[in-house]
């Protein structure tokens, strides 16, 4: 993915990849470090999200 494909998306599309990503293979670095990119985010959540999964189905409760 590039800037230059990202500008065909709507002005207000995001970009986002669940990582780890491949820099200059599947996304360029400039996007992912844009202002539209919410990878961090994304991965930040995912850690969290699986955490809750895997308590949930191994039946561990989670301090809150």
């Amino acid at each position: 993915m590039t800037m230059q494909r990202l500008a065909w998306a709507a002005p207000d599309a995001i970009v986002m990849h669940p990582g780890p990503i491949n820099r200059g293979v599947e996304i360029d670095s400039e996007l992912a470090d844009s202002e539209r990119s919410v990878i961090l985010q994304q991965v930040t959540n995912g850690i969290a999200v699986r955490m809750a999964v895997l308590s949930m189905v191994m039946g561990v409760e989670m301090p809150a």
